[in-house]
């Protein structure tokens, strides 16, 4: 599936990834290909993209998710650095 991570300031991410979990508002959910169509809200913490083999962690602090046609966007509000 496409994944697209963006903030008000940049883009995060671009690319293929087999799973995304992400930090709900009502707890952590996972996204694989093929997904329902869904939008959600997103909660401050840890979100997981599962990408070439590879995991990625980008810790969050709240935003929006849209699953549709094996597209998922993310509009985070901002990326919490280390």
């Amino acid at each position: 599936m496409l994944l697209e991570v963006v903030t008000p300031d940049k883009k995060v991410f671009e690319g293929e990834a087999s799973s995304v979990t992400f930090p709900g508002s009502d707890g952590e959910f996972q996204v694989l290909s093929n997904h329902a169509p869904m939008i959600s809200a997103l909660g401050t913490g840890k979100m997981t993209i599962k990408a070439s083999g590879k995991d990625e962690v980008v810790m969050i602090d709240g935003g929006v998710v849209e699953v549709l046609n094996d597209k998922v966007i993310v509009l985070a509000e901002s990326i919490i650095e280390d």
